[in-house]
């Protein structure tokens, strides 16, 4: 990689690196599920429900965890409702120098939006903790303005999902296919900020890996290192 290569991504590395804070919008979308039911304004609220089981972990080749996470509108989605469908999981976080080129240059720019088109079930899923960079449903839903999101972006505030994925970086990316099996998980392609170390061509892992699992072939490339941000967890 070339030494003004590797400068630019030390910058950005450290950038990555910088907090915002963000407050919490608590909008609701159309049709969404309300928090408060028939008990009344003054019941006592619902003890809350874990965002994932205790103890779960997410491996290539086996059964995907299930979990439930609100996205920035208030709607609130479980993996498991989504049974029979291709899903894949992106770990967001809408200031981060290599998720903005991802979805501004990068392999990002029209990719969702073309895989949901197909019924590819997208879901990006930020795990930042409160006071972090590019925590909260406001920063997220300028985010998804910005990059012309069409998807749901779920907040992890917690960071419970996200650990038990093993989610280190954004982007992150994991494909799970119909039965609920855990197919990809790692980089989004070879070329972080739009650089393959080395020279040479740029390889779209999570495109292949669609590919693959559409024609009923083994996902050839199972798992990547990821690169980017770290998950900003508390």
């Amino acid at each position: 990689m070339r030494r003004t290569t590797v400068l630019s991504l030390a910058v950005l590395l450290l950038a990555c690196d910088k907090s915002t804070d963000a407050t919490t919008a608590d909008a609701k979308a159309p049709g969404a599920t309300p928090e408060a039911d028939a008990r009344g304004a003054d019941a006592e609220p619902a003890p809350a429900k874990p965002a994932i089981a205790a103890g779960a972990k997410a491996e290539v080749g086996k059964p995907a965890p299930d979990f439930t996470l609100r996205d920035t509108d208030g709607v609130s989605h479980t993996l498991s409702a989504y049974a029979g469908k291709t899903i894949v999981l992106e770990w967001f976080n809408p200031q981060c120098p290599f998720v903005k080129h991802a979805h501004t240059e990068g392999s990002l720019v029209t990719m969702a939006k073309d895989e949901t088109a197909k019924e590819v079930v997208w879901l990006a899923v930020n795990s930042g903790a409160p006071g972090k960079q590019g925590h909260g449903a406001e920063a997220n839903t300028e985010g998804k303005t910005t990059f012309g999101l069409q998807h749901p972006i779920l907040l992890d505030e917690t960071g419970a999902v996200g650990r038990a994925y093993g989610a280190q970086k954004t982007p992150h990316v994991y494909l799970i296919d119909a039965e609920g099996t855990l197919r990809y998980r790692g980089a989004i392609d070879n070329a972080p900020f739009g650089e393959v170390d080395g020279g040479g061509e740029t390889v779209n892992y999570l495109g292949a890996a669609l590919e693959e699992l559409r024609a009923g072939t083994p996902v050839s490339t199972a798992e990547t290192p990821p690169y980017g941000c770290s998950v900003k967890y508390g």
